[in-house]
């Protein structure tokens, strides 16, 4: 049975690399590079997070191997060859397939302590109930930076596995820790070990990014850390401080023992390639955070002022960020009145601009000097109806405001929780912002 699921997945790995010898690839590298440089020669076109358990068509997507690590394997390679053939968009397939080092760690100090509901058992989109686990000074006392491991023998075995996948077919490298470099690692690994690979964190929460914020709704809850905010700033200030530094005792870790990735090609589902990056002096065997990308994002802030703003997320998050190369900054927060806050963040190159955001505020305030990542709204393609007219009117709005402003523009497309089991209205999108982003 493994042979034979081996032999499969070989047979899909020839497809990839037959898709990453195109032409195109090295053409589209250059596209990214030129707008992450802010000399862009076209808006940028990317989709991701995407609910794949509806998209299968024509078993395109069903996994036909049996061995767990395979199995992960193939899976993403079903989706790289699916996406190529149905919304390609600006997306590269990569010559050389980065492979995750394993690497442990025995977590904050904090668990996550929740209740979920789910209302389509296949999507990853769940509701989160948190329950509050840091309410006094003594539960901050609790929160310590993680221990970071190396597992040697788990990154030995995957790397004897890639070879027989990838030997005679297509280049790989072994990967350290890199924001979404290894997404599909926790489907590839062993039964487990979801929690203890490359872009994980133990308690399931990000990857190599600052998200202090993401973490603390995650440990008390959005009402929770709200109020404090109000009503116990000076005990908010002690656990951010916290927080903070537990985050960069972890990043110093990851550089001491040689963990952190190199040349990405994604920053927060967005195309990662620059001529800017590495640093001068870049030795692969030692890399440092100022030779890769990093991202900050702090979505429950939207909810407070942007003096509130400037006082909780700036002066902690310009700690972790002046230490790496490039900055990608925001997620799912609106930030159209916060821009001039977030030109004090040292590195940041791409600002997310969500659908909450005016576009005109954003534009006018980001200019030439930052990408205006943009992030339409998923609702469209997850309507009773679907309106292609009202996508494109949409989008349109974004291109002709961001050139009147001169911004580097990418569409962002991602946070898509259903298509309401069409996918072609997913392929249609792309079809719809390729032609206005190369028109």
């Amino acid at each position: 049975m493994y042979e034979k699921d081996l032999a499969h997945v070989r047979e899909l790995a020839s497809q990839v690399a037959e898709v990453a010898a195109l032409p195109v690839q090295q053409e589209t590298i250059g596209l990214w590079k030129a707008l992450n440089d802010l000399h862009p020669v076209r808006p940028m076109v990317q989709i991701d997070g995407v609910p794949w358990h509806e998209l299968n068509v024509n078993d395109e997507l069903t996994l036909r191997t049996e061995d767990p690590f395979l199995r992960g394997v193939e899976n993403m390679f079903r989706r790289i060859l699916y996406q190529w053939n149905h919304f390609r968009v600006d997306m590269v397939v990569d010559p050389v397939i980065a492979m995750p080092k394993v690497i442990r760690m025995d977590g904050f100090g904090i668990h996550i302590d929740e209740r979920t509901e789910a209302i389509d058992p296949g999507n990853d989109v769940i509701s989160h109930e948190f329950h509050d686990q840091v309410q006094t000074d003594e539960d901050i006392d609790k929160i310590h930076a993680p221990t970071v491991e190396l597992d040697v023998e788990m990154t030995k075995m995957v790397e004897e596995r890639s070879h027989e996948i990838f030997d005679g077919i297509m280049p790989f490298r072994m990967q350290g820790w890199l924001p979404e470099a290894q997404q599909w690692v926790a489907l590839a690994a062993e039964p487990g070990t979801r929690d203890l690979v490359a872009g994980m964190y133990p308690d399931g929460a990000g990857n190599i990014a600052f998200g202090a914020w993401d973490l603390l709704v995650y440990w008390r809850g959005s009402e929770n850390v709200l109020f404090d905010l109000g009503s116990r700033p000076e005990f908010m200030h002690r656990l951010m401080t916290r927080v903070t530094e537990t985050h960069l005792d972890m990043l110093d870790q990851l550089e001491e023992k040689g963990l952190i990735g190199h040349h990405q090609s994604k920053i927060r589902s967005t195309g990662a390639y620059t001529d800017q990056l590495p640093a001068e002096g870049f030795d692969a065997d030692h890399v440092r955070p100022k030779d890769v990308w990093t991202s900050a994002m702090a979505q429950i802030l939207t909810a407070v002022s942007p003096a509130m703003f400037k006082e909780f997320e700036v002066d902690y998050t310009s700690r972790w960020c002046e230490r790496f190369g490039l900055v990608y900054f925001g997620c799912c927060e609106a930030l159209d009145r916060k821009i001039e806050y977030v030109r004090m963040v040292p590195n940041v190159r791409k600002v997310s601009i969500t659908q909450l955001a005016d576009v005109e505020r954003a534009a006018a305030q980001i200019g030439r000097d930052f990408v205006f990542s943009r992030k339409p709204n998923p609702a469209f393609i997850a309507g009773d109806s679907w309106h292609p007219d009202v996508v494109e009117a949409d989008l349109k709005d974004t291109l002709d405001r961001t050139k009147a402003h001169g911004c580097p523009v990418e569409l962002i497309f991602k946070g898509v929780s259903t298509v309401r089991g069409k996918p072609e209205r997913l392929w249609e999108w792309a079809d719809i912002a390729m032609r206005l982003a190369t028109a």
